[in-house]
């Protein structure tokens, strides 16, 4: 059995979820970075990985880290790695993506077109060719430096993972799937608690929140790069954990998760991606403005995403937005709510101070997500 390093990129600010998820997994953690996770595993790992992780973007299968100050560094010590464990000789091999944070070499094309060179040239000496069809399987790379340290991946995933397979269309400013899931993930839902979000648009918090509670895996409507890589990954394996997988899916459980939006298109998208995600049955989407927010039973949770007004169009709007949320919010005994927004008089205008807030970038965005804490519930009598 062959054991890698395999890291696992994240949003900012959300490292600490990702570890949990990895941890609850059954893998062992090696390093915990600024925007990614890096751990143990086999074959396996990778394929369960993929299917499983709902708050990683990608899996890559690191092949190899080094420090490189120069371009003839840089080739000689990709050249030194053994990438004939890899890539077979007809495989099809590129750097799809070259990063350089704080370090001397930093023009990301030639980067990319000298990992490149550096391959082609081991290769050559293992397989004695002097050119390579590259028809087979693909084999995406990845190579990030960081004060001049070089890591080079390969990328198991293809399409980030935040791409589940339900949400062929989405509504205006979506949030990705990944960081719904992990903004979820921070708070103390569960499904047998009450979720609203107000300002749904395609349902993406709704519907991660009610796939986790179902125990639906998120990579279940997919596909991977790494399938077709016989020669690292048997295709059993990919089986198995589907298998795994579907086993493990809870069918019969009710939930209390609604979601709002005042755009009655977007309703539809939400409903149809909700579909598609198959919890449908579980969610109920209503088209209602964030003024109509209201809801009978106690301690429920709020999680959204409200207007940030990146267009200088709605920014007027802002102020009344949230001062109707707040107002409704407060009228919710012992709710809590928590929302993402780049928004940076959102308290102001909520009328409350956030019990505690967290700095998360959205992709180039730097937005907070604000946490309005009320109380906990009793517990139950045995």
């Amino acid at each position: 059995m062959v054991t890698y390093e395999l890291i696992a990129p994240c949003h900012f600010g959300l490292e600490s979820v990702l570890k949990k998820e990895i941890y609850d997994l059954g893998y062992e953690i090696v390093s915990v970075e600024d925007g990614k996770v890096t751990f143990e595993g086999d074959s396996e790992a990778v394929v369960r990985a993929n299917i499983n992780l709902r708050t990683t973007e990608r899996i890559l299968i690191k092949v190899g880290q080094f420090k490189a100050e120069t371009f003839t560094e840089l080739f000689d010590k990709t050249k030194e790695l053994p990438w004939e464990e890899f890539i077979p000789v007809d495989g099809k091999f590129w750097v799809t993506k070259a990063n350089s944070i704080n370090s001397k070499l930093f023009s990301g094309s030639d980067i990319q077109s000298i990992v490149k060179k550096a391959i082609v040239e081991r290769l050559k000496g293992c397989y004695n060719v002097s050119w390579f069809k590259e028809g087979g399987a693909s084999y995406p790379l990845r190579v990030t430096i960081h004060k001049d340290v070089v890591t080079i991946g390969l990328d198991t995933t293809g399409d980030s993972l935040h791409k589940r397979g339900y949400r062929p269309m989405a509504g205006k400013a979506p949030i990705s799937e990944c960081l719904a899931a992990a903004l979820i993930k921070l708070t103390p839902w569960n499904k047998d608690r009450i979720l609203v979000d107000p300002f749904c648009g395609s349902g993406t918090f709704p519907i991660e929140a009610a796939m986790m509670a179902a125990n639906i895996a998120p990579g279940l409507n997919r596909g991977f790069t790494a399938e077709s890589w016989e020669n690292i990954i048997p295709k059993k394996e990919w089986y198995d954990a589907v298998t795994e997988a579907n086993d493990n899916i809870e069918r019969n459980i009710a939930t209390d998760i609604q979601g709002y939006d005042l755009d009655p298109h977007v309703i539809e998208i939400a409903r149809s991606n909700a579909v598609n995600a198959g919890v449908d049955k579980m969610i109920h989407f209503q088209q209602r403005g964030v003024d109509r927010l209201s809801h009978a039973k106690k301690y429920g949770f709020i999680i959204t995403n409200p207007p940030y007004g990146e267009r200088l169009e709605d920014k007027e709007s802002l102020p009344g937005i949230y001062e109707t949320f707040g107002k409704r919010f407060a009228e919710l005994d012992s709710w809590s709510a928590y929302m993402i927004t780049s928004y940076e008089d959102a308290e102001k205008y909520f009328g409350r101070k956030a019990d505690k807030n967290r700095k998360i970038y959205n992709g180039m965005i730097k937005t907070y997500f604000y946490s309005f804490l009320g109380p906990k519930p009793p517990k139950r009598k045995e």
